[in-house]
């Protein structure tokens, strides 16, 4: 069979845009472009009479309008964005009108591509018609239309020229009758306005003297406990930059926002949203200074720890995932510590959970037993690993054996989580001489016929990893069980020992 070319391309197009129903013609065409090498497309583009394309699109069926977007994303996504905004931009305005939710899709994709391209943004700047659509398809039915109307417009609002149009021109009225229309609607506008806060100080600026933000702020700290749980994460992903968390820090946010966790306690819906407010100052820890978090916030602390001692499945979930957080460096490591026999307790509760609790729950708690625990080899300070010798007890009266009863389960997630928990005290000696103690343990862990799935593998080979590479680990396992380490890593995760097998003659 030959190899396609770009005269069949051409030929098929003409002969498909003379046609009423032209589905053979855009079958074989959609073949012939997906199999042409990019380099080709691009060199004979402006040949192309893509217009006849656009108008077979604006009025098929189902199949036909399925044939032209993919033919013509493809022919688009290879031209450049000058080119198809001086050329197509009539026709990417029409489609913004299209019902069919995928032309709107290609549409809304090629705006976002051409705003990327410095010469060619102007072009956008100056259609306003063309963005003020992309603007209402933000309250399109189908989620994935107004996905990437919301991608689109972060992209046109990186140029300083872009965020001038969209929020501090008519745009705004546009993004502010937009939201108008329903509270889900105003969610996705607000969603779009954190992500432009988020690329700079001076996005951040603009969309606050837009009044976007202060609208976001006044819904999070009002009486509606749904709306609260809803604006609470975008308040957060505002906090994972610096100028983000300056902002929320000078205006007041986050002290408002430690007086609602206060407030909690006597609010018979705070279940709706304390999860996310805890989470919000979780996040604020790790990405700032947990002991100064901790310090300023002894509320959110407080409230950390009671949750982890409630008998809420929800309230306790958050509790673990937040103290995993806080316990990932040793700064936080150590403000746990302060809280002495109160912590022992809630890691005693971890360690029950992760025995008892439902599946999705024993993960979570595995996973915040792994980030507790694990210390790099330069914090091996006899205090720390005091510590985390010491919390490693607290958590079952048998804490190896219970992490080990747990590892022989057939669940993949329990499996390997609690194999997490191994490898995060591996290079601890501690640790070390305690797998040694415990019978049969060593040769578990070069066991390879116990790790049924591929996940499995990799994470038992963290495991010897992270033991085979301590420099305590000859010393306390011993040499031949050394050895057997060092050939475990050397084969990799996934080596099978060949079985040799012989004849024999006369045998069946």
């Amino acid at each position: 069979m030959a190899a396609p070319r770009v005269e069949d391309a051409l030929e098929l197009l003409a002969r498909a845009s003379r046609l009423e129903e032209p589905f053979e013609e855009l079958r074989a065409l959609r073949l012939v472009v997906l199999a042409l090498p990019s380099s080709a497309l691009r060199e004979r583009a402006p040949e192309f009479p893509l217009p006849g394309l656009f108008a077979l699109m604006a009025r098929g069926g189902s199949e036909q309008i399925s044939l032209c977007v993919s033919i013509l994303e493809r022919f688009l996504q290879v031209m450049d964005p000058l080119y198809v905004i001086q050329n197509f931009g009539e026709e990417l305005q029409k489609g913004l009108f299209h019902p069919d939710d995928s032309v709107k899709i290609l549409t809304i994709s090629q705006v976002g591509r051409i705003v990327e391209d410095p010469e060619a943004v102007r072009e956008i700047l100056n259609t306003p018609e063309l963005l003020r659509q992309v603007i209402y398809s933000i309250a399109g039915e189908k989620i994935a239309v107004a996905k990437e109307a919301i991608k689109s417009l972060s992209r046109v609002a990186e140029t300083p020229e872009g965020l001038e149009a969209l929020l501090a021109g008519n745009l705004l009225v546009d993004l502010k009758n937009v939201m108008a229309k329903s509270d889900i609607i105003r969610y996705r506008v607000y969603e779009l306005v954190i992500d432009i806060s988020s690329v700079s100080a001076d996005s951040l600026n603009y969309c606050v003297n837009s009044g976007l933000i202060s609208d976001l702020i006044g819904e999070l700290t009002g009486n509606d406990v749904l709306v609260r749980a809803t604006c609470i994460e975008m308040v957060t992903s505002l906090a994972h930059t610096h100028h983000g968390r300056q902002y929320l820090a000078q205006q007041g946010i986050i002290d408002k926002i430690s007086n609602i966790i206060i407030g909690a306690d006597s609010d018979p819906f705070s279940g709706f949203y304390l999860p996310g407010f805890v989470k919000f100052f979780g996040n604020l820890a790790i990405v700032d200074s947990p002991q100064q978090i901790c310090e300023q916030y002894p509320a959110f602390v407080d409230k950390v720890f009671s949750m982890a001692e409630s008998h809420d499945p929800t309230m306790f979930g958050v509790a673990v995932d937040t103290l995993g957080i806080l316990g990932s460096n040793v700064e936080g490591k150590l403000v746990l510590q302060k809280r002495g026999s109160r912590f022992q307790h809630v890691l005693n509760r971890i360690g029950h959970q992760a025995k008892n609790a439902p599946t999705e729950l024993r993960v979570r708690c595995l996973d915040a037993i792994s980030s507790l625990l694990y210390l790099l080899p330069d914090q091996h300070t006899e205090d720390l690993l005091g510590m985390t010798e010491s919390w490693f007890s607290s958590l079952s009266s048998q804490p190896l054996e219970l992490f080990r009863s747990i590892s022989t389960q057939p669940f993949p997630d329990l499996h390997c989580g609690a194999l997490k928990v191994f490898t995060a005290i591996a290079n601890q000696p501690w640790a070390q001489r305690m797998m040694l103690a415990s019978p049969g343990f060593v040769e578990y862990i070069v066991d390879r016929s116990v790790e049924p799935d591929k996940s499995s593998k990799e994470a038992k080979y963290e495991l010897v990893k992270a033991l085979a590479n301590s420099k305590t680990i000859a010393e306390i396992f011993g040499n031949q069980h050394y050895l057997s380490l060092r050939a475990y890593l050397r084969e990799g995760p996934y080596y099978v020992k060949a079985v040799s097998t012989t004849a024999v003659e006369g045998a069946e």
